[in-house]
């Protein structure tokens, strides 16, 4: 279990523990907040293809999906 301060995610770097279309490298582009600014949801970019996905913070928390850092 990844530990997570949601606040400081932006422009952080995850690496893909399955990747798939050889997108293994995300770097986190945006942080989506609530009126009382808690963090809802991220967007997560492809460093390869640029591609963008937007999902819950919480998921990047599962480290069978997902790991810290470029690796």
């Amino acid at each position: 279990m990844n530990r997570i301060n949601p606040r400081k995610l932006l422009l952080s770097k995850w690496t893909a523990a399955r990747p798939q279309h050889r997108e293994k490298h995300f770097l986190v582009s945006q942080l989506f907040h609530d009126e009382q600014g808690i963090v809802l949801d991220i967007e997560l970019q492809a460093v390869l293809t640029r591609r963008c996905q937007r999902m819950s913070w919480q998921d990047l928390q599962n480290d069978s999906d997902w790991r810290m850092g470029w690796q």
